[in-house]
C-alpha cells in the first residue's frame, strides 16, 4: 500500500508568513524555511518581530482569509485522492491553517499549535513532534505503507529522505543545489507524471 504525504505552504497555497511581510511591510517576515533551515531559531525571530510591532493572531489570521490555494493545487488535490491516500504534513499551525485546509476540501492535516494571550498575543507554540514531517513517515512505514513524499523547503528534507520515494515541488536553487538527489518539477502537471511514475514503482 502507499501514500502521500505532502508539506503545504509553497505546494499547495502560499506561504503564509510571506502575505503577512507584504500586508504588514514587515519585510523581515519573508524569511521562512527556504532561507533558514533551524525552526525553532526562525520562529524565534518571527515571534520577536511580531512582539516589536504588536501584531496579535487576529492580524495574522485576517491575512489568511484573503489567501487562496495556488492555481492549480484544487484539481491537482483532487486528482491525487483519486490515486492514493494523501497527508498534509506540516510545520504551520492549526490556527493559521484551518481556513485554508477548507479551501483545499478538509484533506487530512498534521501540524502544529500555538499558545495565544487573551489579548490575542502569540506567546509561543508546540510542536507536535520534533522532526514532525520525518516521524509521520516512519509511523506510516511502520504501518506498511510505502511513502512518496513532496515539499519545497530544508525543513521537508527529512521526510523526503525517509521516504521510499522523495519529489521537490518549486523547490528555491539553493535547496536544489543541496540535495541534488531529489527529482525537481515545478508544474503540477509534471508533478502528476513524476507520482504517476513513483507509485507504479512502489506497486511493482
Amino acid at each position: 500500500m502507499h501514500i502521500v504525504c505532502s508539506d503545504l505552504e509553497g505546494v499547495f497555497v502560499p506561504e503564509i508568513w510571506i502575505n503577512v511581510a507584504q500586508i504588514t511591510g514587515i519585510d523581515e517576515l519573508r524569511l521562512t524555511t527556504r532561507d533558514i533551515s533551524d525552526y525553532n531559531v526562525l520562529m524565534r525571530k518571527r515571534m520577536g518581530i511580531l512582539d516589536a510591532n504588536g501584531l496579535t493572531l487576529k492580524d495574522i489570521q485576517n491575512v489568511i482569509a484573503t489567501m487562496e490555494p495556488l492555481e492549480g493545487a484544487l484539481g491537482f488535490l483532487d486528482w491525487l485522492r483519486t490515486c492514493t491516500r494523501v497527508i498534509i504534513v506540516s510545520d504551520t499551525f492549526v490556527e493559521f491553517a484551518d481556513p485554508l485546509i477548507t479551501k483545499l476540501k478538509r484533506p487530512t492535516l498534521f501540524c502544529n499549535s500555538l499558545s495565544v494571550a487573551p489579548n490575542g498575543q502569540i506567546t509561543g507554540y508546540t510542536l507536535r513532534q520534533e522532526d514532525g514531517k520525518r516521524r509521520v513517515v516512519e509511523g506510516l512505514q511502520s504501518m506498511n505503507f510505502n511513502v512518496v513524499a513532496m515539499g519545497d523547503s530544508y525543513n521537508d528534507i527529512t521526510m523526503l529522505k525517509t521516504a521510499e520515494k522523495g519529489i521537490l515541488f518549486r523547490p528555491p536553487k539553493n535547496v536544489i543545489s543541496e540535495y541534488p538527489q531529489f527529482p525537481v518539477t515545478e508544474a503540477f502537471d509534471d508533478l502528476k507524471i513524476l507520482l504517476e511514475e513513483a507509485l507504479s514503482d512502489l506497486e511493482k
